[in-house]
């Protein structure tokens, strides 16, 4: 068994030939796959966060619309830029969220990844320390959320409050018990994998990461993946960890998928360069019939090590047909791999 979700980045373009024209758009058709995608079985329903690019941006509202319309299904993010976020206000909408959706959010958080503006983080206030990298400072507000999310109290209260507080030091409220144990990492290296794991994350492990062997990235991946659960059992934690791999999947099962993906040419892997020292390998994208598609997916380790598929959907193709495409791998794909 397998939890299936689907992972949207919300793209949206005035372009005629887009479903998605505006950003009201994106964000209602969003909250409209979701409750297609919960009511086809899905396990899953993860939003990519991107800044100053026309796509989804601000999680938590999105998070608590798809929570409010909903009953069942996860709903995640994959993955917010650290950098980008005061982590005692994320911890304050990260709770009402998941207190909205009734305890359903997975949220992936990272450092981040190549952004449409040169520092943008600069542009929301935020600035390394003296020493310190970008990435660093993404680490370290990530680890600061983390504590918050704990529920310990750490703020002195007022002796003159406007109301009545609780004894002792007062913690961010509305405090959503068990989110501390629902955020997962966005690991693009072997180290920060491993990093996630002595925190205490569960593991998102994307379509792309450091070449660090020069070996297919499904064989890299999944070595990742195998890391990442030794460093946790190596830190003690009392719960199993969750991991995720993302990866474009499209069962050709009628002319329209044919149309738009029978020729993609994603069937192999690429390398490019995330910056000027920086060697990534992305991974190959998967369209075929439905008994083609079952039998190259058994020779992806990656998939295989994970307990949980995120299915990149083309959203401005709109609700109807992500919702074919998912109908499509349950039905066709799932059974015959044993995730369902």
């Amino acid at each position: 068994m397998k939890k299936i979700g689907f992972l949207s980045f919300g793209h949206w373009s005035p372009s005629p030939q887009s479903q998605t024209r505006s950003a009201a758009d994106v964000l209602l058709q969003s909250i409209d796959l979701a409750v297609a995608a919960e009511e086809l079985g899905l396990d899953g329903a993860y939003f990519r966060v991107h800044h100053f690019a026309r796509q989804l941006a601000s999680p938590f509202p999105l998070l608590a619309a798809v929570g409010a319309k909903t009953s069942r299904i996860e709903i995640g993010t994959a993955v917010i830029d650290m950098r980008y976020e005061n982590p005692l206000y994320m911890a304050e909408d990260a709770g009402a969220a998941d207190l909205i959706a009734g305890g359903r959010l997975q949220l992936g958080i990272s450092r981040g990844s190549p952004e449409q503006v040169i520092d943008g983080w600069r542009h929301f206030g935020y600035q390394p320390a003296a020493g310190e990298t970008d990435a660093e400072m993404g680490r370290r507000h990530a680890e600061v959320f983390l504590h918050v999310l704990g529920g310990e109290g750490f703020a002195q209260p007022n002796p003159r409050p406007m109301f009545p507080n609780p004894p002792g030091l007062l913690r961010l409220e509305p405090h959503s018990e068990g989110l501390r144990d629902r955020i997962w990492w966005g690991a693009g290296s072997n180290a920060t994998a491993i990093w996630a794991a002595t925190r205490g994350m569960n593991l998102q492990s994307s379509t792309l990461k450091d070449d660090e062997t020069g070996e297919p990235f499904h064989v890299q991946q999944a070595a990742q993946i195998r890391a990442y659960r030794a460093a946790w059992r190596e830190a003690g934690h009392a719960r199993e960890p969750r991991v995720s791999v993302s990866r474009s999947i499209f069962a050709l099962v009628d002319d329209r998928d044919r149309a738009y993906f029978g020729r993609s040419g994603q069937d192999q892997d690429h390398v490019g360069f995330l910056d000027e020292k920086t060697r990534a390998i992305f991974g190959r994208g998967y369209a075929a019939e439905p008994h083609v598609l079952v039998e190259q997916l058994r020779r992806d380790e990656a998939i295989a090590e994970a307990d949980t598929l995120l299915l990149t959907v083309p959203n401005q193709l709109g609700v109807a047909y992500n919702a074919h495409v998912i109908e499509a791998i349950l039905t066709h794909v799932a059974p015959a791999l044993g995730w369902r």
